[in-house]
């Protein structure tokens, strides 16, 4: 395991939540970036948790293939099907011309998403074994 790169990994997707969060406080909120900010955000947790598992993660933002090589070494990764099904949405369709539509609601939930798999026990001990998060 390439503690460096795991802890890189965190440091991202925490970076990522942050721009995300700071964005959604704005009068006029640029959705679609709030959304693939934390597509962003997940993607780079799910790679980190690999990486920290000896797993070379693919280089891809497919969030539902990194969930199920996540659920492969740990089963209760299972719990974030659905977020990451919806989520992944954002993470490539949402930067091109034919937009999908997002709303408030979509930002807002993929924020807590991203904050509920922060504190998911086996990404927050490994954050917590590596000194990051310390805020969480």
């Amino acid at each position: 395991m390439n503690i460096e790169e795991v802890k890189e990994w965190f440091e991202i997707a925490e970076e990522d939540l942050y721009a995300a969060k700071s964005l959604n406080v704005l009068h006029r909120k640029p959705l679609e970036i709030i959304c693939y900010l934390c597509a962003q955000s997940i993607e780079k947790l799910l790679k980190g948790f690999l990486v920290h598992s000896n797993i070379k993660p693919p280089k891809t933002h497919n969030l539902p293939l990194l969930l199920s090589m996540c659920k492969d070494v740990d089963s209760r990764f299972l719990s974030f099907e659905k977020e990451c099904r919806i989520i992944v949405r954002y993470a490539n369709e949402i930067r091109y011309p034919i937009k999908i539509e997002v709303n408030e609601d979509d930002a807002n939930y993929s924020i807590k998403s991203v904050e509920k798999m922060m504190r998911f026990k086996p990404i927050y001990d490994l954050a917590k074994s590596l000194n990051i998060w310390e805020d969480l």
